[in-house]
C-alpha cells in the first residue's frame, strides 16, 4: 500500500514550492539595471553582401558598442571593442559588424556551418523578437564567414534550452584586416517571428577572442550567469513598425537510394525513396511544418556510450523535423526521472529480439508558435507503418501543448499526448492499445534570473492500469555571484507510463539537493572556484518506503585564468538490488544477486586544458568500489585542428570492473576517433569510428556532404559494421540523398 502520510508530505511541501516561486516572481525588478538600446534605421538602399562595409549607409546607422567583459573579469569594459550596426527594409535585416582584435591569429575550429563557440573566434547575435526573456533566436559568425543559427528557450537557464540543430535560410561573409574583421550579414526577417507591427526586440551579443583571452558581451552580464542567458538584454528600436512577413511556402524534396548487406541474415538489397517536408508561415509567428515518407539516413549516427547502470540511457534528438520549436513539447516534466515527451520514441521501436530498429514514419505534421503575445500553441499528428514481422503496429502520435506566459517570464503550461494502435493485433496486448498522458506544469523564472524552478503534475492513462498512473514534481534553484542553491523532490507512481516519453524507473520517491559556495579570487591564476555538496536520496513506496538509492556528492570545482578546469569529486553510494544484477553484461555471467543492499565510495579527478589551443585535452579517472567490487576507470579526449581545414579528435574510455569470484570482472572498452575535413564552406566530409566491445559492435560512418544552394544538400553516406568478440561482418550500407530548399 501506498503511504498517505508520504503523499500528503510531498503534496504539501509542492505547493509551498509553487507558493514561494509565484510569490518570488512577483517580487522580482526589471530585466536589468543598466537597459541599453540603440535605432535601427530603415533603408531603402542597396546593401552588396561581400563583408565590407563601404556602403554610405552605414555611416548613418547607430551602433551597439562599448562592449563589457564578461571574462576573465565582469566588471570593465571590453579591451578589444566590438561594433554592430543594423538597418532593415521591408524584406531584410543587413547587421554590419567591426571586431577588433590584437591581430589575426585567428582560432578556426572549421569551415562547417553550426560550429562550437567557446573554443574559437566568433561572435553571435540573440535576437528576443517577442520580448518575453524567455525565447530568441541566434545567429553567429566567425572571421572566415562561416554561419551558425540556433534557438534558446526556457530563458537560455542551461544547455537543455540551446540548439544549434535549427537551420533557415540567410547570408553572411566576412573580410579580415590587420588588427580587426568586419562581417556583413543578410537575415531575411522571415527568418524570425515577431508580431505586427512591433517596434523593438531585445537584444544581445556576445564574443569570443581567443587572442587576447577576452570574453565579451554588449549588455553586462556577471559571471554566475549564462552568456547566452535572456536576462541581460537591451533594445533594438525600428524606425517604423514591422510589416506583415510575406513568407514563402517553401517545399523540401528528397530523393534517397540505398544498397545494404546483412550478414547476420545473410540479406541484402537495395530500394529508392522519395518523400519531403513542406513548411508554412502562418501568419507572422506559427509555423505549420509537413512530411510525408520523411527519410534520416544522412543523420548523424549517435555517440555510443558505455552503460554500467541497471536503465536506459537518452541520446538528444538530431532530426531537423522535431527540432523547431522544440521545447513547447518537450520541456514538461523531470527531463531526468520522468519526462512525458521525448521525440526519440516516434520512429523507433523494438524488434522481437528487443533490439531497437527504425519504424518508418508514413507522414506527420506539426503546428507551432505564438497565439498571442503570451499564449503558445504546440501540436502534431504523426503516423508509424506497421512492422508486422517484428510485431510493431500502426500508431498514431498525438500531442497538444499550450504554454501562457505569466508575471514577467514565468509560464504555465498544459500538454495531452495519445499513442495508440488505430487496428486490432494480434501480438498487441490489450495494455498497449493506448497510452494517454495528460497534465500541467509551472515553470518559474525570475526577471533578475536569481530564482529558477518548476512544480508539475501529469497522470497516466491505459487500459488496465493501476491506480498509481502520477508523476509529480518541484524543484526551485537560486543562483547568486557567491551561493547556488538547488532542491528537487520527484515521484513516479508504480503505474506511471508514457509511452512516448523517457522515464527511467517508476515506484521513486527523489529528493535532491545542492549547496554551492563560490569564491572569486583577485590577483589569482585561479578566475573562480566553488565547494559544492550535492546528496541525492531515493524511496521506494511499493516498499513501504523503503531507501533504496543514495548517493553523497562533495566537490571542488576550479576554472583558471587560461580557460582551463579542474574538479574534484568524492562520492558515497548505496544501492539497494531488488532484482539480480551484472552491470559488465558479460555473456552467461552469473549476475550479483538481488534483494541485497551495497555502498561503494569513488574518488573521481577531472581535468579539461584550454580549448583555445591548436591541441586540446580532457582526463577524467575514477576509481573507488562498486557493488561488491572495485571500478578504476579512465575517459579521455583529445582535438587536434589544423586550421582551418581539418580536425581530429579521439575519446577513450575504459572501465576496469573487479568483482569477486564466482562473478565475472571485465574490461571494457570504448573508443571513438572522428575526422572532420572541410575542403570548403560547402563542402565537408566526417568520420567518425566508434569501437565498443560492451555493445560488440566496431562502427564506421562516414558522410561526404556538398551544400550546393542554400540548405539544398547532396549526401553520399557510407555505414559499415563488425562483431568484434570474434571479429565479422554485421552490416554494410551505402546511401546517396538529395534535398533541395524551394521557395514558391
Amino acid at each position: 500500500m501506498l503511504n498517505t502520510t508520504g503523499i500528503k508530505y510531498r503534496m504539501v511541501l509542492m505547493a509551498s514550492f509553487l507558493l514561494l516561486a509565484i510569490l518570488t516572481t512577483h517580487a522580482q525588478n526589471d530585466f536589468s539595471s543598466k537597459q541599453r538600446e540603440f535605432k535601427v534605421k530603415y533603408i531603402q538602399d542597396f546593401i552588396k553582401l561581400d563583408g565590407i562595409l563601404d556602403e554610405p549607409i552605414w555611416e548613418e546607422a547607430e551602433s551597439a558598442n562599448d562592449f563589457w567583459e564578461y571574462f576573465p573579469v565582469d566588471s570593465i569594459l571590453a579591451r578589444e571593442q566590438t561594433d554592430i550596426k543594423m538597418l532593415y527594409d521591408d524584406k531584410n535585416l543587413y547587421i554590419g559588424i567591426k571586431v577588433y582584435t590584437k591581430g589575426k591569429e585567428y582560432a578556426i575550429e572549421s569551415l562547417k556551418r553550426d560550429f562550437r563557440a567557446g573554443n574559437s573566434d566568433n561572435i553571435t547575435l540573440l535576437f528576443d523578437t517577442f520580448n518575453d526573456g524567455n525565447n530568441a533566436f541566434l545567429f553567429g559568425t566567425n572571421p572566415y564567414g562561416v554561419r551558425r543559427e540556433g534557438l534558446v528557450s526556457g530563458g537560455g537557464l542551461d544547455l537543455r534550452g540551446f540548439s544549434i540543430s535549427w537551420d533557415v535560410k540567410w547570408r553572411g561573409e566576412s573580410k579580415i584586416y590587420e588588427n580587426y574583421y568586419t562581417s556583413e550579414l543578410i537575415i531575411p526577417l522571415t527568418s524570425f517571428k515577431f508580431k505586427e507591427g512591433e517596434t523593438k526586440w531585445r537584444f544581445n551579443s556576445y564574443r569570443f577572442d581567443t587572442q587576447s583571452n577576452e570574453t565579451s558581451t554588449w549588455m553586462q552580464i556577471p559571471q554566475n550567469q549564462n552568456i547566452y542567458g535572456l536576462t541581460f538584454m537591451g533594445n533594438m528600436v525600428f524606425e517604423k513598425p514591422l510589416g506583415k512577413s510575406r513568407t514563402p511556402l517553401a517545399l523540401i524534396p528528397y530523393f534517397t537510394t540505398n544498397a545494404f548487406r546483412d550478414y547476420e541474415n545473410d540479406e541484402n538489397g537495395s530500394l529508392v525513396k522519395v518523400g519531403g517536408d513542406a513548411k508554412v508561415s502562418i501568419g507572422n509567428s506559427m509555423n505549420l511544418d509537413i512530411t510525408v515518407n520523411p527519410d534520416f539516413s544522412q543523420v548523424e549516427v549517435d555517440d555510443q556510450v558505455t552503460n554500467l547502470t541497471r536503465f536506459e540511457v537518452s541520446l538528444p534528438e538530431k532530426r531537423q523535423f522535431f527540432i523547431d520549436n522544440s521545447d513547447l513539447f518537450s520541456s514538461f516534466g523531470g527531463g531526468r526521472d520522468a519526462n512525458p515527451f521525448f521525440s526519440r520514441r516516434i520512429g523507433i521501436a523494438e524488434d522481437t529480439a528487443g533490439n531497437t530498429i527504425e519504424n518508418k514514419i508514413i507522414a506527420g505534421a506539426r503546428l507551432s508558435g505564438k497565439l498571442t503575445k503570451d499564449l503558445r500553441l504546440g501540436f502534431f499528428s504523426i503516423q508509424t507503418e506497421e512492422d508486422v514481422v517484428n510485431e510493431i503496429p500502426s500508431n498514431n502520435n498525438t500531442m497538444l501543448a499550450l504554454q501562457q506566459k505569466v508575471f514577467s517570464r514565468s509560464n504555465i503550461g498544459f500538454f495531452f499526448i495519445n499513442r495508440e494502435s488505430l487496428k486490432d493485433y494480434d501480438f498487441v496486448a490489450e495494455e498497449d492499445q493506448y497510452n494517454r498522458v495528460l497534465g500541467f506544469d509551472y515553470n518559474l523564472i525570475s526577471e533578475d534570473n536569481i530564482w529558477s524552478g518548476k512544480f508539475y503534475a501529469h497522470k497516466s492513462f491505459a487500459p488496465e492500469e493501476g491506480d498509481k498512473d502520477y508523476s509529480s514534481g518541484a524543484n526551485i534553484g537560486f543562483n547568486s555571484r557567491k551561493f547556488k542553491f538547488f532542491t528537487d523532490w520527484v515521484y513516479v507512481g508504480d503505474d506511471f507510463r508514457s509511452d512516448l516519453g523517457f522515464v527511467r524507473r517508476n515506484d521513486i520517491v527523489k529528493g535532491a539537493a545542492s549547496i554551492e559556495r563560490v569564491y572569486w579570487p583577485s590577483d589569482s591564476f585561479i578566475n573562480s572556484h566553488s565547494f559544492e555538496f550535492f546528496p541525492i536520496v531515493i524511496w521506494s513506496p511499493e516498499n513501504d518506503f523503503q531507501n533504496t538509492d543514495y548517493n553523497l556528492m562533495s566537490r571542488w570545482n576550479a576554472r583558471f585564468q587560461d580557460q582551463s578546469q579542474v574538479q574534484l569529486e568524492l562520492s558515497n553510494q548505496y544501492t539497494y538490488l531488488f532484482d539480480d544484477f551484472d552491470p559488465t553484461n558479460t555473456d552467461g555471467g552469473i549476475p550479483i544477486p538481488g534483494n541485497l543492499g551495497y555502498h561503494y565510495n569513488s574518488l573521481k579527478f577531472e581535468y579539461r586544458s584550454d580549448r583555445r589551443k591548436i591541441f586540446s585535452y580532457s582526463i577524467e579517472p575514477t576509481i573507488g568500489r562498486f557493488y561488491n567490487g572495485n571500478q578504476f576507470s579512465v575517459q579521455g579526449r583529445m582535438s587536434l585542428r589544423f586550421q582551418p581545414k581539418a580536425l581530429l579528435s579521439i575519446l577513450v574510455n575504459y572501465d576496469q570492473i573487479s568483482l569477486p569470484d564466482p562473478y565475472p570482472s571485465a574490461n571494457i572498452w570504448l573508443i571513438s576517433p572522428k575526422i572532420d575535413v572541410t575542403f570548403s564552406k560547402s563542402i565537408f566530409w566526417s568520420t567518425l569510428i566508434q569501437y565498443s566491445n560492451q555493445r560488440d559492435n566496431l562502427g564506421i560512418n562516414s558522410r561526404l556532404q556538398w551544400r550546393f544552394a542554400p540548405l539544398s544538400d547532396l549526401f553520399l553516406v557510407y555505414n559499415d559494421n563488425y562483431f568484434v568478440n570474434e571479429f565479422a561482418p554485421k552490416l554494410r550500407s551505402i546511401n546517396l540523398k538529395i534535398t533541395y530548399w524551394l521557395n514558391i
